[in-house]
């Protein structure tokens, strides 16, 4: 599809954006061509959304939005301690104190303020969902919903931080207590909440049965990790329940999931809605693009030119992969003539000059990491002139990931990768990518199938620890044993304002 779009002059200024120090570009107006963008995702240019329930609940749900697809939280301290994602340092740009590489290097501290910010999010939902039962009035399907709202967040406390407060009661502080605790808490909400949670598909932006069975199936089959027992009946128990309801399919054309207009995916079990204009805070665009991308898109705003992927990541899909062509942005960039867009400001050292290559390939984390080295993260697609806010939907849970559940707790409860259940499962899913199905597999080619299918969805650094690869050595990222870095430590400014009744993770200051 062609459309007409304004191409604009670079000249180089300085500016800020977000925490981090930028060279942004001014844009001028020139002239007007037709262009076919790399990624515009499906051509979307209006905003596509869906009213969500007026049942009172929006502001415990709500609180999900948070930085699960936003920079400064809880996406960015699962995704840039991984092997999938990175923020280099370019000169002075994206420095930032030092706080992402540190996170790249697994050298994070207790005064990260990602960290903190993280628990604030958190217990800020939780805080809510307590405030709503508290007030009470609420049907018994609302009061399971705001439960499982609560499990949830409680989930990412205690697998980002491990030893946390159970608090259920407003303004009533609890003790903090271990990491097997919070599990056993998580797990028996879940499985009271179930009876009264709706049936069926989810009204949207809420939760339904299923998927608190999606999350259960998530939860056990990383009990090991959580709790030293294994659960992997458990696990398989869960996620039939969501596979054998019928009301979940995988989605013929793996970009329809992500895209600016993916609403009610049949795909999709449990979902944030963002809006551009009204639920702000997925930024993607903003995060991986350089300065001059705002060119190709038409953005509403110039990105930051902050996030990419490793080499080694993006060469682990094969060619032909649907998923590889969906979930990055590589190459030469274009204006709307078809010449190349230009970084005026560009690395004397970079052989590309001024025009635009994202390259796999990425020079350096630190000091000088080349400003448009890296394949881009585009796997939520970006529509033509959207704003800063994206309009993409974010599945907390979606179906390829319980298939994915189910084969891996098989294949460990057998004690056997190339478990021909576990096989069939994983190949439902190659097979919707467009590459051939596996023969066999072993716990590494699992991982990697794994990566590929849940690629910016804040799953990586769970899949690592699972599979005892957290430690493990990557590009700029030495290997290490340090077992208690599977938990980050205790926020400082919580310690500090707990008086005295939080205490800090073990082998951390």
């Amino acid at each position: 599809m062609k459309y007409t779009i304004r191409i604009l002059a670079l000249a180089a200024t300085i500016f800020t954006v977000g925490a981090c120090t930028d060279l942004e570009e001014e844009l001028k107006d020139s002239f007007t061509e037709d262009f076919d963008p790399n990624n515009p995702g499906v051509g979307v240019t209006n905003n596509v959304n869906k009213a969500q329930p007026n049942d009172g609940l929006g502001a415990a749900f709500g609180r999900l939005i948070g930085s699960s697809a936003g920079h400064g939280g809880y996406f960015s301290i699962q995704e840039v301690s991984t092997d999938e994602a990175v923020i280099t340092q370019k000169g002075g740009d994206w420095f930032d104190g030092g706080i992402w590489l540190d996170m790249h290097r697994h050298q994070w501290q207790s005064t990260h303020p990602a960290l903190n910010g993280v628990w604030n999010e958190s217990y800020g939902g939780i805080n809510e969902c307590n405030r709503l039962l508290a007030d009470g009035g609420l049907s018994p399907a609302a009061v399971a919903q705001l439960k499982t709202v609560r499990a949830f967040f409680y989930w990412r406390l205690m697998d980002s931080f491990g030893r946390v407060k159970i608090v259920t009661q407003p303004g009533v502080d609890a003790p903090q207590v271990d990491r097997v605790t919070v599990f056993n808490f998580i797990e028996s909400e879940l499985l009271a909440a179930l009876p009264d949670l709706p049936e069926g598909r989810q009204e949207y932006g809420r939760v339904s049965n299923l998927g608190a069975q999606a999350f259960l199936s998530r939860l056990y089959l990383n009990a090991e990790v959580y709790t030293g027992v294994p659960r992997y009946a458990d696990a398989i128990i869960a996620a039939d329940a969501v596979i054998n309801s019928g009301v979940y399919s995988l989605t013929p054309d793996y970009a329809d999931v992500f895209a600016p207009d993916n609403v009610d995916d049949p795909e999709h079990i449990w979902v944030l809605p963002y809006d551009e204009a009204t639920q702000g805070g997925m930024n993607f665009a903003q995060m991986t693009l350089h300065y001059p991308s705002q060119l190709t898109y038409r953005l509403a705003e110039q990105p930051w030119n902050g996030y990419s992927t490793l080499e080694e990541f993006y060469n682990s899909y094969e060619d032909g992969d649907e998923r590889k062509e969906n979930n990055f942005i590589v190459g030469p960039q274009y204006d709307v003539n078809g010449a190349p867009i230009l970084d005026l400001a560009f690395d004397a050292a970079d052989p590309d000059g001024a025009p635009i290559n994202y390259t796999p390939a990425i020079n350096q984390l630190a000091p000088n990491g080349s400003r448009q080295a890296g394949a881009r993260l585009g796997k939520f697609s970006f529509k033509l002139k959207q704003r800063a806010n994206m309009d993409n939907d974010y599945p907390l849970f979606r179906y390829a990931e319980v298939l994915l559940n189910k084969a891996e707790a098989i294949a460990r409860l057998n004690g056997n990768w190339s478990d021909p259940q576990a096989l069939l499962l994983v190949n439902q899913v190659r097979e919707r990518a467009g590459v051939d199905g596996f023969a066999q597999m072993d716990a590494s080619t699992f991982l990697a199938e794994r990566g590929r299918e849940m690629f910016q969805e804040s799953q990586r650094r769970i899949d690592l620890i699972r599979f005892g690869r957290w430690g493990a050595l990557w590009w700029e990222k030495p290997a290490h044993s340090d077992t208690y870095k599977n938990v980050f430590p205790i926020p400082n400014e919580q310690i500090n304002a707990s008086g005295g009744t939080l205490t800090q993770n073990p082998g951390y200051n």
